[in-house]
């Protein structure tokens, strides 16, 4: 064979090589491209459904008594016993201290005693006045003195009174500032009560939220010394005067609290409900995507992910309200939506 023919059937033989090699790295990644085009993403998913959802505004407040009365003393004397402790309850007129009293018990007596003599001795120069035996400026005097003495004994009963220190309001004991044997005086402080209901929590809101608010609206608070635990209560009252400093005003919440597991100083977290929508349609918060000002979801039909934008409304916990874009039993992706694109395959793994 000579040289030319050499060269051809080598020719022949490279250029079938690199045909064989061509198709079978074609068919290869072909293989590979139809594989991946056929690859599923897991994702977990929940269905649109309907219920009622709230609107609210939600601040921070510190817990404030509704009435508090510090109790002071009326008379100066010796504490001789003590009725009540701190964190007791008592209601308007119990009583709370008993001062000695056996002095006063004796000078209201003597008063008496006095008074008593005077009544007498006007009595009779009242018949003397009548048969005009004395003077009606001896009769006056007479009159004006039993008056007067009268006047001294009931003061002297009322000193009696004030022995026995009673509650001015309802509530409960929450400052003791005397013990037993301390001699206290006039106007001195003895006790603080406290009237846990309702407390109040005072917010300050900012104006917009104005026209949302309106009194006896609900409301809850959360307090981070009793976690899980919700208070339910009410607006109280809502002040008619911006504050031009701060450009917020005055809302007062009213929380019930039967339990007394609230106390003042308490800092919580109140959340007023102005708006509720009824048998709404919602889904799953995380199951929305929002971007540049556009929100969307991705719904499940026939194991493909198809992105839908969506016009949401109120947020309430874990839920959002769908105005529209969405049908009711729309599956859509809550876990995974991140990793999916339109017309996407999807494998559903948790409902």
């Amino acid at each position: 064979m000579n040289n030319s023919a050499k060269w051809l059937t080598l020719g022949v033989l490279v250029w079938s090589a690199t045909f064989i090699y061509s198709c079978s790295t074609e068919s290869q990644s072909k293989e590979v491209t139809d594989k991946d085009s056929t690859a599923t993403i897991p994702v977990e998913v929940a269905i649109a459904n309907k219920g009622d959802i709230a609107a609210h505004y939600s601040s921070t407040a510190t817990l404030e008594a509704d009435e508090e009365a510090t109790v002071v003393a009326k008379v100066r004397g010796i504490v001789e016993t003590l009725h009540v402790e701190e964190g007791d309850v008592v209601n308007t007129g119990d009583l709370l201290v008993q001062l000695e009293d056996e002095q006063l018990k004796l000078e209201a007596q003597q008063a008496k005693a006095t008074m008593d003599r005077l009544k007498n001795e006007l009595n009779r120069k009242k018949e003397l006045y009548q048969k005009e035996l004395i003077s009606a400026q001896e009769y006056e005097n007479a009159k004006y003195e039993y008056q007067a003495q009268k006047s001294a004994y009931e003061l002297a009963q009322l000193q009696v009174k004030h022995t026995k220190i009673t509650a001015p309001i309802d509530g409960i004991i929450s400052d003791r500032m005397i013990k037993v044997g301390n001699m206290i005086n006039t106007d001195q402080e003895v006790f603080q009560i406290t009237d846990f209901d309702p407390l109040l929590a005072v917010l300050n809101v900012p104006e917009h939220e104005m026209n949302k608010l309106e009194k006896g609206q609900p409301a809850n608070i959360k307090v981070d010394a009793i976690p899980g635990k919700i208070f339910s209560g009410n607006v109280l009252r809502i002040s008619p005067v911006v504050n031009a400093e701060t450009g917020t005003f005055k809302v007062t919440v009213s929380i019930k609290d039967e339990s007394r597991q609230l106390k003042p100083g308490m800092f919580g977290r109140v959340r007023i409900v102005y708006d509720t929508h009824q048998n709404t349609l919602m889904v799953p918060k995380n199951s929305v995507m929002t971007e540049d000002g556009t929100s969307s979801v991705y719904i499940i039909n026939n194991n493909m992910a198809y992105r839908r934008n969506v016009r949401t409304g109120y947020i309430n916990g874990e839920n959002i309200e769908v105005l529209e874009g969405l049908s009711p039993s729309d599956t859509v992706v809550t876990v995974g939506q991140n990793s999916l694109q339109d017309s996407a395959l999807v494998d559903v793994v948790s409902y």
